[in-house]
């Protein structure tokens, strides 16, 4: 472990070692009681109520999945720390990730009025499970937020000879061209009008791609949607089979 400079014999922790500290205390202590809270709401939610309080309930679940949203983010934060430290790439399977994808937004999709698709794939690829699949999560949940209800989201992916391309597509509110360089900065929202969020979601998208050594590209047409595309090396037939049976 890092420590600081030693001020008058005693150590001090260094900066990055106390910002993972936080991060992790953010992902461990604050996971149970938002635990406590959704089980609650579930509870309230199932007796009967008049029209005030459903209005009331279904604000507290908008918070809830915003504070959820936001802790999420901070562990993946977290997670992009300790991948800078391990820096171990392995064969990734691509159909439980996928797989995981679909269950974990299906109802956030269906709340939002999102029509959500995820098509299911059997290629692998080189990266890391934890780090891709925190990649996918951040840009699925920007694809289902971004879209007006009625609209649609996509997650799909492509083989280009020895690379695979893993593409999230909506048909949201798209970003304007000047905004398209600068999402992926820290605490930028291309969307003024929200206040909602930490604008982090797409800083780590892209801060995960630099670590695993993927490429990010992204298009958009306001008013008809956006693409993100994660560019990942293909895994080898032999170790994907392998991959997949473990």
């Amino acid at each position: 472990m890092n420590l600081g400079p030693d001020r008058g014999g005693e150590p001090v922790w260094a900066a990055s070692d106390f910002s993972a500290t936080l991060l992790a205390m953010a992902g461990h202590d604050l996971r149970q009681p938002l635990q406590v809270i959704v089980g609650a709401h579930d509870l309230l939610a199932r007796l009967p109520h008049g029209g005030a309080a459903q209005a009331q309930l279904a604000r507290a679940e908008g918070a809830t999945r915003q504070l959820a949203d936001k802790l999420d983010q901070l562990v993946e934060a977290l997670r992009l720390r300790e991948f800078a430290d391990s820096d171990q790439q392995e064969s990734v399977p691509l159909g439980p990730v996928l797989e995981q994808l679909a269950s974990e937004f299906a109802e956030p999709a269906r709340l939002k009025g999102v029509k959500l698709r995820v098509i299911p794939a059997s290629e692998a690829v080189f990266s890391h499970s934890v780090l891709l699949n925190g990649i996918l999560r951040n840009l699925t949940r920007n694809a289902i937020e971004y879209t007006p209800r009625g609209g649609r989201a996509l997650v799909l992916c492509r083989r280009h000879g020895s690379q695979v391309r893993l593409e999230v597509r909506d048909s949201g509110i798209g970003i304007p061209g000047a905004e398209l360089g600068k999402v992926f900065r820290a605490f930028h929202r291309a969307d003024t009008a929200r206040s909602e969020g930490l604008g982090l979601g797409l800083f780590i998208v892209k801060s995960a791609a630099d670590l695993l050594g993927h490429r990010i590209q992204v298009s958009s047409v306001v008013g008809r949607g956006s693409c993100f595309a994660v560019v990942v090396e293909a895994a080898p037939p032999s170790i994907a089979v392998t991959a997949t049976a473990a």
